[in-house]
């Protein structure tokens, strides 16, 4: 009989794991060409996934957007979260939306079309972006039940509380509603009861969510500024985050360098617990050093800027303290963490006691090729102190663009070999790229005059042999030898009999 219960159990945990998957799936609906404008005119308010099975990247987002319809079920007003198969029953619905990429998703009130879809891509960021598009910016609050269910999230939450809807600062408020509604929460009441027992006739609350509550900070902030959209907005922007913000890959665009951040196992849904532990002993310190933005990252998420320090593999559980200053120049705190280490070592980055770190390959052995070859450890002697006009690429070396212009370089390098000029290539994967230059695909090229080193001009010319020429030929600083400013060759005097 035991083997016959096993049996029974594991085919019975199969089950409801599978209809488990169902009911996640449940909550997205799958529409074709033939019901697709129908079933958006029955829903008010409907986020469309148009993709394709065989597709990668939507076979990822396909469990992000499940869990993001779970967590958008019966909110007010509704919003619907459906898919499209481009490959089979919905090949005339998305040409009719121009759809060439996947996954593509588009918002619909019913059945127009309200815009593309270009906010977050995992479920918590796509059910708040969502929020943020349907209905009012700022949500009514009626009574205290209202209140007590608005602040009943993780997120943080802006109420306004106005005895007079049309003032001022309520105007204000509403017009700041309005531009950051796809990333916080609003809410409003000019109800007498609530004005009474918040004890606000004219003011703006932010309130700090439960779980990211803690004694360093208020968990509520009274504003306390003028009655300006700048003055609403500045408040806002500088209290959102507390002391130290949770970074997600969504939102990193928004800590601003000088930055520190502590990355490790940050999961507010599996270990709340364990995520504030650490969290709360960096805003411990972080408190007294007010020139610096905080935040907490999850390793896994920003392995890629992990890897930026030079971090390839960690281990254990605490965190991983890195910086950048207001020049973009990387720290880090080279101790094991501990409260006493990471205050020293704020110390010292205040003090400028710190050496920053700059990724680097080995300065090449031998050098001696028409085209030079600069690293970050000899960019200052191969570039920026050279006493040369400069030609620099920036490149990948997995590019198939870098790959077509090595042997148009090459060939540069040999026409101007005796010039009073420096080709030169630096691969920007396994170097850090120096200030003042810019590089955001490859490859980039840059044109450094010897005497303006910084503030080299980014070419934007040709990339066959002539049109390199022509452009040194005319920018050059004391002129070429061998080619005249329109980058004809100059022919060499001969003797007469």
């Amino acid at each position: 009989m035991k083997p016959r219960w096993t049996m029974l159990l594991r085919c019975l945990t199969l089950c409801l794991l599978v209809l488990g998957g169902w009911a996640a799936e449940e909550d997205v609906f799958e529409w074709t060409d033939d019901d697709f404008i129908h079933e958006l005119d029955r829903h008010e308010n409907t986020l469309v996934m148009f993709y394709a099975p065989w597709c990668g990247h939507c076979k990822r987002l396909k469990p992000e957007y499940a869990k993001a319809a779970e967590l958008l079920r019966g909110n007010d007003p509704p919003i619907t979260l459906a898919k499209v198969d481009c490959t089979e029953a919905g090949k005339s619905t998305c040409t009719k939306y121009s759809v060439s990429g996947y996954p593509t998703l588009k918002i619909f009130a019913k059945s127009d079309l309200v815009s593309d879809y270009n906010g977050p891509r995992e479920a918590a960021g796509i059910a708040k972006y969502m929020r943020g598009q349907v209905g009012p910016a700022s949500k009514e609050l009626i009574n205290e039940d209202c209140l007590k269910s608005f602040l009943e999230s993780d997120d943080v939450a802006i109420v306004g509380f106005f005895e007079k809807a049309n003032s001022k600062l309520a105007e204000s408020f509403h017009a700041v509603a309005k531009k950051l509604r796809e990333k916080v929460r609003f809410a409003h009441t000019s109800a007498a009861s609530l004005l009474e027992k918040e004890g606000f006739k004219d003011n703006i609350v932010l309130y700090r969510p439960k779980i990211l509550q803690n004694k360093f900070e208020p968990s509520k902030v009274v504003f306390e500024g003028g009655n300006t959209i700048s003055d609403v907005h500045e408040f806002i922007v500088k209290n959102y985050f507390g002391i130290a913000g949770i970074r997600t890959r969504d939102n990193a665009a928004e800590f601003k360098n000088p930055l520190v951040v502590a990355y490790y196992n940050v999961d507010y849904v599996k270990n709340p617990k364990g995520t504030n532990y650490w969290r709360n002993r960096i805003i411990k310190i972080a408190k007294d050093f007010s020139q610096f933005n905080f935040a907490v990252a999850s390793k896994d998420d920003f392995q890629h800027e992990l890897n930026e320090f030079g971090i390839t593999f960690t281990t254990g559980d605490k965190p991983i303290v890195l910086a950048r200053d207001s020049k973009n120049q990387k720290f880090s705190l080279k101790e094991q963490f501990s409260v006493e280490n990471f205050e020293a070592f704020l110390k010292d980055l205040v003090a400028g006691n710190l050496e920053p770190y700059v990724k680097s390959e080995p300065i090449p052995e031998d050098n001696s090729g028409n085209v030079k070859v600069a690293v970050a450890q000899n960019f200052d002697e191969i570039v920026t102190n050279n006493g040369k006009d400069t030609l620099i690429e920036f490149y990948a070396p997995w590019c198939g663009h870098c790959k077509k212009l090595a042997p148009v370089f090459d060939e540069l390098g040999e026409k101007l070999a005796d010039e009073d000029v420096e080709i030169v290539k630096y691969d920007s994967t396994a170097n850090d790229v120096p200030q003042p230059y810019d590089v955001t695909g490859f490859p980039t090229l840059y044109w450094a005059p010897k005497d303006a080193k910084s503030s080299p001009i980014r070419y934007e010319g040709g990339r066959e042999l002539d049109d390199f020429i022509k452009y040194i030929a005319k920018h050059s600083t004391d002129g070429l030898k061998n080619y005249d400013r329109k980058g004809k060759p100059i022919k060499a005097p001969t003797d007469e009999l």
